[in-house]
């Protein structure tokens, strides 16, 4: 194994790692700031988007209820080249209120020492299924719901990002003033 091999071999336990211990920040450090990445929940996110993603799905019970109490990551078969690798990884939670065992298997390609592409596969009706119950049963494999998914994902990924980028209020703000120009 070369150098380069062993350390996007380092890379991919190392963020995945972090992903089971709920450490967004360390995620998102292993991504090069020219990411691209790509799963069938979110479709194709690209630069911050991808770990502002990580960072959404951990963030606690405000983004996700079920899903932040009940994760559990798991990782394993690890490979990497000096341009690529792979990983199988494991995820089992709660999406509103039903269990989920999502199996993943990841593709990486690295550049500058970090991940430049990550994608996801996964079988969406199988998830749809554990997921969403009977609706995912029936129409998980239709293009619709894989749709209105990403539609409902990319949805909660930009509110969160309005929020975690929205400018702290001032407390400098001016003060009101009465219809007769007296200071309130």
């Amino acid at each position: 194994m070369t150098e380069a091999s062993a350390s996007n071999k380092a890379l991919i336990n190392k963020f995945y790692t972090a992903f089971a211990g709920g450490d967004a920040k360390t995620m998102q450090s292993c991504y090069h700031e020219s990411i691209v990445f790509e799963d069938p929940a979110f479709g194709v996110l690209t630069g911050s988007k991808a770990g502002d993603m990580w960072e959404m799905l951990l963030s606690g019970p405000r983004e996700n209820p079920d899903v932040t109490k009940t994760l559990t990551i798991e990782h394993s078969n690890v490979e990497a080249t000096a341009t690529s690798g792979s990983a199988n990884w494991v995820a089992h939670y709660k999406f509103s209120g039903n269990p989920v065992e999502n199996k993943i298997k990841a593709t990486f390609e690295f550049k500058d020492g970090l991940i430049i592409q990550h994608t996801d596969v996964f079988d969406f009706w199988v998830w749809s299924s554990q997921a969403l119950g009977l609706t995912g049963y029936f129409l998980g494999w239709t293009s619709f719901l894989n749709n209105q998914v990403k539609g409902q994902t990319n949805g909660k990924l930009a509110k969160f990002v309005a929020r975690k980028y929205a400018p702290a209020e001032s407390s400098l703000a001016e003060p009101a003033t009465a219809k007769n120009g007296a200071t309130k």
